[in-house]
């Protein structure tokens, strides 16, 4: 491997405003003050930026990506008002490409399809050969202006969320894998004269007939058959759907010669945003010795600050809050460069350590750091998650069922419906109540560890009174119906928002849901499969008929989606595109 990719768009977030905060990409509206670029806080951002990128240059990082191809590209048709901050951004953004070459760093450009203001919809519309050739111009130019730039990394299948604001807002232009594959060839000769790369994400939220890139190998080879470059990299994260656990590996690595990369998630966006420890160590070790047999790897790229939509807001290599966040980057790195998770853990102990540390102390830490995350990956595994639920394949039209229900981003859901769906899903629930209460019992081990590592116990604490939570609330998902429970909960949830200002949002609804066990059993058969292909079933009804009569459900849709997913992301909506 040779391409070693780390995001850098936590030294943005310097001095965002408000609460939850859209982690997606740069805020770029809050970079303007007055409808101008902000040069003054730009410099503070700077600032950090440079030491961001001596940071993780210093693991072993050597290519960063930055935000965006829309607010950089220049365009006769914007209104002078607009060129203008373009120009600004223009000059201040190149300040952060040289910083970055100067620290050895090759800069990737980011690029949703597409991006729009009024005169450039009102120019391109929807049409994606129109689109092709804009965009092939606005590259052409940024790479030959930019020398630092080292490629454009292709977002097709997700696009801003509807919390977004500003200049530019992206939308789903791309629906077909042969507009893709038209884009791709339009966008192609660009970056071959000039020996740049154009990173394609396979990724998707499900939209359209090319909502299934991301896994079904038929799409895959209408879009990418045949399709040879040696600019061209595919990039893939690695299970089929997003940055969760218990997935296999993505097939579609062994799929074709083209040149990949494996995406990997250290800031676990579904996994407490680095508040605690999720570590994702083995998991990468297992990826990493699987990936041996694909053709072409050429290189990774990790999300260390990328994704979600949160109030928790630890920013990676700048705070030393971030250390879950860090140790997860650093160790992905090494571990996809070939050591072990011990080496890599070893190696993170190493690098922290003060020069009055003795290699026996730092031997000492790095065993217990070992045997501390062992056990919270346990933890993840067995209270985070529903483990007899997550290691289920389930699909949903062109999406895989996340296999993590009950908690979502910086939300715990403890409702009707999801004690209906659960009891539905998982057959041992009493089990699973005892395996909650063991991982609670794994966190309190967690905490005794954690100053002969050196880590810190401050984050444990936070995480097991979180998890306590979810402890409690699988009683009301598996035993009986019991107002006790419902209260204990309530009290529990009380004295958490209480105890910390950042936390969980806990959304109880203790209201019963009117229908049968044996009703939802029978709209999952309906709806729901447990294969990857689609069945004639799907096709007919999932694909088509739910899709045509959406729109009248979408009221039904807002009693059962919760307002914060509402609100969040590209909305529920996009599920039925």
């Amino acid at each position: 491997m040779q391409l070693f990719l780390v995001d850098g768009i936590g030294p943005f977030f310097k001095r965002a405003p408000g609460r939850r905060l859209n982690w997606s990409k740069i805020p770029f509206e809050f970079l303007e003050r007055d409808g101008e670029v902000d040069v003054e806080l730009l410099a503070e951002i700077r600032a950090e930026f440079d030491t961001f990128c001596g940071r993780v240059s210093a693991v072993g990082f050597n290519a960063i990506s930055l935000d965006d191809v829309a607010h950089l590209a220049r365009w006769s048709g914007y209104a002078p008002r607009l060129s203008a901050k373009i120009e600004v951004y223009r000059r201040e953004l190149g300040r952060f490409f040289e910083i970055a070459a100067n620290h050895g760093l090759d800069v990737y450009l980011t690029t949703d399809i597409m991006f729009f203001v009024p005169e450039l919809e009102a120019e391109l519309g929807g049409n994606v050969r129109r689109i092709g050739k804009w965009l092939a111009t606005a590259c052409a130019q940024l790479l030959d202006d930019f020398p630092q730039i080292a490629g454009v990394i292709l977002r097709i299948g997700e696009s801003d969320g509807v919390d977004v604001s500003g200049d530019f807002l992206s939308r789903l232009a791309v629906k077909t894998p042969k507009q893709l594959r038209r884009l791709t060839e339009t966008l192609l000769p660009e970056f071959e004269a000039r020996h740049r790369l154009l990173i394609v994400r396979t990724w998707s939220v499900g939209a359209y007939h090319i909502g299934d890139l991301i896994w079904n190998r038929h799409t895959f080879d209408q879009t990418f058959g045949g399709l040879e470059s040696p600019s061209l990299v595919l990039s893939m994260k690695y299970g089929e759907t997003d940055f969760f656990r218990f997935l296999p590996l993505n097939k579609l690595f062994f799929r074709s010669s083209h040149k990949k990369i494996v995406e990997l998630q250290a800031k676990r966006e579904y996994e407490g945003f680095g508040e605690y420890p999720s570590f994702i160590g083995w998991d990468t070790e297992r990826y990493r010795d699987q990936l041996a047999g694909a053709r072409n790897m050429i290189g990774m790229s990790v999300w260390c600050q990328t994704g979600g939509w949160t109030k928790f807001r630890r920013r990676a290599f700048l705070e030393r809050s971030a250390y879950w966040i860090e140790l997860n980057t650093e160790v992905a790195l090494d571990v996809m460069r070939g050591a072990s998770v011990g080496e890599a853990v070893r190696s993170f102990c190493r690098r922290r350590a003060s020069t009055a540390d003795s290699p026996e102390l730092i031997e000492s830490r790095a065993t217990h750091l070992v045997e501390l995350l062992r056990l919270s990956d346990d933890v993840i595994c067995e209270l985070l998650y529903v483990d007899e639920l997550a290691q289920q394949k389930l699909f949903f039209r062109r999406l895989g069922v996340p296999p993590l229900l009950s908690v979502y981003w910086d939300n715990i859901l403890v409702n009707h419906g999801i004690r209906k769906l659960l009891r539905v899903l998982v057959e041992d629930g009493p089990a699973k109540i005892r395996q909650g209460q063991a991982a609670l019992a794994k966190i309190e081990q967690m905490i005794e560890l954690a100053p002969h590592a050196d880590a810190p116990i401050v984050d444990l604490v936070f995480q097991y009174h979180t998890f306590r939570i979810l402890a409690e609330a699988r009683r009301y998902y598996f035993e009986q119906f019991d107002e006790t429970v419902c209260r204990q909960l309530e009290q529990l949830r009380d004295r958490y928002r209480r105890k910390y200002d950042r936390h969980y949002e806990v959304h109880l609804d203790f209201r019963p849901l009117k229908v049968r066990s044996v009703q939802i059993q029978r709209l999952l058969n309906l709806i729901v499969r447990r294969q990857r292909g689609y069945r004639r079933l799907d096709r007919l009804l999932t694909l088509r008929l739910l899709s045509a009569i959406y729109p009248l459900l979408r009221p039904f849709s807002k009693k059962l989606v919760p307002q914060f997913a509402r609100e969040s992301a590209m909305g529920v909506d996009t599920l039925f595109r």
